[in-house]
């Protein structure tokens, strides 16, 4: 009776929660599902068509291109936002407590920054003429002007950085968070058994911070393939479509094409691109169970 009593007042608890789940994210869902199967504008009635959309975007060499490019983008993004991350989170625990916290508040400012403010931003760093960043370069003898922005070899990189900038912050907090778990001893006892710096990031702080990796991998690979606000403000995709992110591509032809299944299609088959993603990363690099200290 008890059981079920409290059975009870946990669905009621849940009720509400429940209800804003299946309105605003499993309707949706279900909706977009249906409208891919279909023809539809916000001007006629939907007339299914089956996998044609599908098709449409399976074939879609502009689509594949734009995924391998957002891969590309992710390659650049996470793994170096992990690693400052992690340098960074080991410099915090070394200081003292005013200095932690000043650069705490520092690494922190750049995610409270809007992805248009820091895309205008690094826009004017990247400057053909004026910019910033080919200013530093000429004083120390670079030779000519570079525009990042508007070569297809630089352009990518370029839009990478800023990517890196916003989501290094919170990366770093967290990351902060998972080394000030570990207790200390372990790393007083193996300091009594003589080991070095090297010997207790390898064999101690980096396999108990699995988990927060794996955390910030699939979180941040996630994250920068989705990537939309930076360079839809930077380069609008360009040049010669070097910048056309997944995201970018799927909310042009939204706003473009008279028919939304196409693009519909396109963000649920990147939606399970991004699940493969994710289960890969789950088992290269596999989780362990919390170790209470």
């Amino acid at each position: 009776m008890r059981r079920r009593r409290d059975t009870g007042v946990a669905l009621l608890m849940l009720g509400p929660l429940l209800v804003l789940l299946g309105i605003f994210v499993l309707w949706p869902l279900l909706h977009a599902v249906w409208i891919s199967f279909s023809t539809w504008s916000f001007y006629e009635a939907p007339v299914f068509v089956g996998l044609e959309n599908y098709v449409n975007v399976l074939t879609d060499e502009e689509f594949s291109a734009s995924v391998m490019r957002g891969l590309a983008f992710s390659a650049m993004v996470v793994p170096t936002q992990v690693v400052i991350a992690f340098v960074f989170a080991n410099l915090v625990k070394s200081v003292s407590g005013r200095v932690a916290t000043v650069l705490k508040v520092t690494i922190y400012i750049p995610v409270v920054v809007s992805e248009v403010i820091a895309a205008i931003v690094f826009s004017l760093i990247y400057a053909y003429k004026g910019g910033l960043l080919n200013w530093f370069l000429g004083l120390l003898g670079a030779g000519e002007d570079t525009a990042w922005l508007g070569e297809t070899a630089t352009a990518l990189p370029a839009v990478a950085v800023p990517a890196i900038w916003i989501g290094t912050g919170l990366a770093s907090l967290i990351m902060l968070a998972g080394l000030l778990d570990i207790p200390e001893v372990y790393y007083e006892c193996a300091s009594l058994d003589g080991a070095g710096a090297w010997t207790k990031m390898t064999r101690i702080t980096l396999p108990l911070m699995k988990n927060i990796i794996l955390f910030l991998l699939v979180t941040g690979f996630a994250a920068s393939l989705q990537f939309l606000v930076v360079p839809l403000v930077m380069t609008q995709g360009g040049p010669l479509d070097s910048t056309m992110l997944p995201n970018l591509f799927i909310f042009r032809h939204f706003t473009n094409d008279l028919y939304v299944g196409y693009s519909i299609a396109a963000a649920l088959l990147l939606f399970v691109v991004l699940g493969a993603i994710s289960a890969i990363i789950f088992r290269l690099v596999r989780s362990e169970k919390a170790v209470d200290g």
